[in-house]
C-alpha cells in the first residue's frame, strides 16, 4: 500500500531536519519498500504493507530524532485516501484569483473536535472551510505582505499540532503516486 507522510515544521536539509538521503533512508530502515521524498517541506510517500504503516512511521521519525535531532510529529494518510480527496474537488466552488492559497492541514487522528465550520481567522485571513476526518480544508489570504497561516490558526484553536500542504502539493502528490 501507498502512503503519504507529512512532517510539520520540516524543511530538508535546514538545522535539525533531516537531508533527503536520510529522510528517505529513515523509512527505507523501518521497513518501507520504497521510499521518495517529495518537494523539500517533509512530505514522504512510502510502500508499505497496510497493517504496518503507523508502524513505519514511528520507526522513522524515532531514527530521524537519533540522527538529526527532529522532534517533529508525523501525520499519515493512505495516498488512495488523497486521491479521493482530490476526486471530490473540494476548492472548485472558490475563486482562485481572490485568495492567497487553498490548503489541507492534517491533525492526528487522537485531536480534538474542531468547533462548527466554516470558521475565519481574527484577521480574516484564514478561513477554515470544511474538516473531513483529520484533515481540514481552508482558504489563506493575503493581507498587506503576510498571508494568513491555517496551520498556526487551527493549532490555535485545538491547543494540538497540525502541519499544512497548499492544496497544489497534495494534487501534484496524488497525480505523480498514483
Amino acid at each position: 500500500m501507498k502512503f503519504a507522510v507529512f512532517l510539520r515544521n520540516v524543511n530538508l536539509g535546514r538545522p535539525r531536519c533531516p537531508g533527503k538521503a536520510q529522510f528517505e533512508q529513515a523509512f527505507l530502515d523501518a521497513g518501507a519498500a520504497r521510499a521518495a521524498s517529495f518537494l523539500v517541506n517533509g512530505t514522504l510517500v512510502f510502500d508499505a504493507p497496510a497493517a504496518r504503516g503507523k508502524t513505519v512511521v514511528r520507526a522513522a521519525t524515532a531514527r530521524l530524532h537519533e540522527v538529526c535531532g527532529l522532534v517533529e510529529p508525523a501525520f499519515l494518510r493512505r495516498v488512495d485516501d488523497l486521491a479521493a480527496l482530490v476526486a471530490s474537488a473540494p476548492f472548485a466552488a472558490v475563486d482562485r484569483a481572490a485568495v492567497y492559497e487553498c490548503c489541507v492541514t492534517f491533525l492526528a487522528p487522537d485531536a480534538p473536535a474542531l468547533p462548527a465550520l466554516p470558521l475565519e481567522s481574527r484577521r480574516s485571513d484564514v478561513r477554515l472551510l470544511a474538516a473531513r476526518g483529520g484533515d481540514v480544508l481552508s482558504l489563506s489570504y493575503k493581507l498587506g505582505n503576510t498571508p494568513g497561516s491555517p496551520n498556526a490558526f487551527v493549532e490555535k484553536i485545538l491547543a494540538a499540532k497540525a502541519t499544512t500542504r497548499a492544496w497544489n502539493t497534495i494534487v501534484r502528490l496524488v497525480a505523480k503516486y498514483t
